[in-house]
């Protein structure tokens, strides 16, 4: 993580070296951004921390732990497929639940979906490509990220 900060520093002294105004103008929308974001962010990161609290680890585990892998990798990819929750929030609970147990293969599925399928956002899909589109699509995406689960279990020792 050092390593991106000090690249992220490099990148942000080049920056101004080369143009003071650009740099500041985009520091300006940076941080109007951030500041936007940062209701949001707060708001899901303290659900995720009461629903994290709430569930115990032993149901966890119980759910998505490698007793029942393949089970636990449905029901990630159906719960990511439905669940409308952005990037930054997903990837550090996928840390957490990494932390409590849970495969990779699991996260994989959970991610996956919750990138790529989009049962929340259906109706304004099909407003703009139509039904038949977005069915294909879905159904496309979510047979992709079950392959990237299994092959993420190969990868990790998880299967085999």
């Amino acid at each position: 993580m050092y390593i991106l900060y000090i690249l992220t520093g490099l990148a942000l002294a080049i920056s101004i070296i080369a143009s003071r105004q650009k740099t500041a103008g985009a520091l300006r929308i940076a941080a109007k951004r951030f500041v936007s974001i940062l209701p949001a962010f707060l708001i899901m990161l303290i659900l995720v921390s009461i629903v994290l609290f709430l569930i115990t680890d032993e149901v966890i585990i119980r759910y998505l732990g490698a007793d029942a892998k393949y089970l636990a990798v449905l029901s990630a990819a159906g719960l990511g497929s439905i669940i409308l929750m952005p990037g930054f929030i997903a990837f550090p609970l996928a840390g957490v639940l990494l932390e409590k147990g849970v495969l990779y293969m699991v996260l994989s599925a959970f991610t996956t979906t919750l990138m790529m399928v989009g049962v929340l956002t259906y109706p304004v899909e099909k407003a703009y490509l139509g039904t038949g589109v977005t069915i294909i699509r879905n159904s496309i995406s979510f047979v992709i990220a079950l392959a990237v689960a299994l092959m993420t279990g190969v990868f990790f020792g998880e299967i085999f």
